[in-house]
């Protein structure tokens, strides 16, 4: 169990994972919004992006220059 904690993702595996692109994820790490280590070419740790998940869950991250809270509107 304690090994399953600490794998290591590629960046093109996190973009899978989050279902978008390798550049968006480079983006993120750039902005120190997504923490990475550097072992020949970028690694995210999954606790670190369980981490970002659950802290930028409820939020329009479209844009890592300008992270705006959702506003989600009730439908009646």
């Amino acid at each position: 169990m304690e090994q399953e904690r600490d794998v290591l993702y590629t960046v093109s595996e996190v973009a899978k994972l989050i279902k978008t692109n390798p550049a968006y994820v480079y983006k993120l790490i750039k902005k120190n919004l997504l923490p990475a280590l550097k072992l020949g070419s970028y690694k995210i740790r999954r606790t670190a992006l369980l981490e970002f998940l659950e802290k930028y869950e409820g939020y329009d991250l479209t844009d890592p220059e300008q992270i705006k809270q959702l506003e989600l509107h009730k439908v009646s």
